[in-house]
């Protein structure tokens, strides 16, 4: 076996060139690979952080004005949404599974000593935290008692906390909001870069200071069991036709509710996602298959060259199998390295762009591009294809070379 190694090293270094290209083919066409799938899930990672502060599979509605009539009824009329919505959508769609209407309040300033703030304030119940998923990272957040009680208790953004109260631990502190003190039990972080980040009450609170008479002003849910657009867009046309019936207004009439779900945009995404990922194949493959041809190409060209060596060996009393094995030791040993050298660049290439597009470490902040990476089983596999390529583009050839005999492998030319 020691003799055969050095005969192979001595064939590859009487043809540098030809072994170079040979194993480049393959190196490149792995690196290509890894650069583009580890490139692609980098693009992805830091697309889907940016819904990491919310549920994926949540949607919203908020009231508006017909703009159709219906039934006789005048155009213009105001949505309202009472008390009895939520157990009524709750009812009517078992693919709600959980459901939190808001009373919001906009346009107020939040007091502490000589410092204000402009903030919007949401009157939530506590499974609003399950839709909207805030960051609790001081204190708490509103739970049963407080709404129950009506207690005059806020949940404060980290902006808000650091404007006001600048190196002071707001918990415990009271804030003053339309001349009514609201006690701090929480500080909040999420991924809203709005200059007035939303602070969070009692919905039972908000609703007795601020009126009631407009009802609540929006209506979050989850949704449960919708595997893709069409079902998504199933489930939306029949809550909009329960809402148009309960409240009297034309379903077609896209003004009298404002609806979004970020399941449908999530689920767009992903189909965005697949094609941009079809598309990182198309031309990974695309590039594998010209790393195979140009193997198959050298190797068959190197075989030809080596006919009349073949031959040689041959009327020397050499078995065609130890010709077979010599062409497949030295595909092996090509391939085998410059698959290495391509996965150990390709996977450098990744590690650099981790290192030169570095994510923000303040979670407000939007993410591009983040933690790219690439599947080891995929890689491996692909350079494994290339590696068998090679041994049949070397093997093939050799087989029929040994067939021919010595005296007319001689006169090959």
């Amino acid at each position: 076996m020691f003799d055969l190694f050095n005969e192979i090293l001595s064939t590859l270094k009487k043809n540098r060139l030809r072994t170079f290209l040979t194993g480049f083919s393959m190196a490149w066409g792995i690196f290509m690979l890894i650069t583009l799938l580890g490139a692609g899930a980098g693009l992805k990672n830091g697309i889907f952080n940016n819904y990491g502060g919310q549920a994926m599979n949540r949607a919203e509605m908020w009231p508006g004005r017909t703009s159709m009539p219906y039934d006789g009824l005048q155009v213009g009329r105001r949505t309202i949404f009472d008390e009895k919505d939520p157990d009524y959508l709750k009812d009517e769609l078992d693919e709600i599974s959980v459901i939190s209407p808001t009373r919001s309040v906009w346009n107020l300033s939040m007091v502490y000593g000589q410092d204000y703030i402009s903030t919007s304030l949401a009157g939530v119940y506590p499974e609003f935290n399950e839709i909207d998923k805030i960051k609790i990272i001081e204190g708490r957040n509103i739970n049963g008692a407080d709404i129950k009680e009506a207690r005059k208790v806020i949940v404060i953004h980290k902006r808000s906390a650091k404007s006001l109260f600048k190196d002071v631990d707001p918990l415990g502190k009271y804030v003053v909001i339309t001349k009514i003190p609201f006690l701090v039990v929480g500080v909040y972080s999420d991924d809203d870069m709005s200059q007035e980040p939303s602070s969070y009450a009692p919905i039972t609170t908000v609703g007795k200071i601020f009126g009631t008479s407009t009802g609540y002003s929006s209506i979050a849910v989850t949704i449960d069991g919708l595997k893709n657009v069409k079902e998504t867009n199933d489930f939306d046309l029949k809550l909009k036709t329960k809402l148009a019936k309960k409240h009297q207004y034309d379903p077609n009439d896209n003004s009298a509710i404002y609806y979004w779900s970020m399941w449908k945009q999530y689920l767009e995404m992903i189909g965005v996602f697949s094609g941009i990922n079809l598309f990182i194949w198309i031309i990974g493959i695309g590039t594998l298959i010209a790393g195979i041809v140009g193997i198959s190409n050298i190797m068959l060209i190197t075989v030809k060259e080596r006919t009349k060596e073949f031959g040689i060996r041959k009327s020397l009393g050499a078995k065609p199998s130890s010709i077979i094995k010599l062409i497949i030791v030295e595909c092996l040993m090509i391939t085998g390295l410059f698959g290495f050298v391509g996965m150990l660049f390709g996977i450098g290439a990744v590690e650099l762009m981790n290192v030169l597009i570095k994510p923000s470490t303040d979670p407000d902040d939007l993410q591009i591009f983040l933690n790219p990476s690439v599947n080891l089983t995929i890689v491996v596999a692909a350079t494994a294809v290339l590696m068998l390529a090679g041994l049949l583009a070397g093997y093939v050839p050799a087989k029929k070379a040994v067939k021919i005999k010595p005296i007319e492998a001689l006169r090959y030319e």
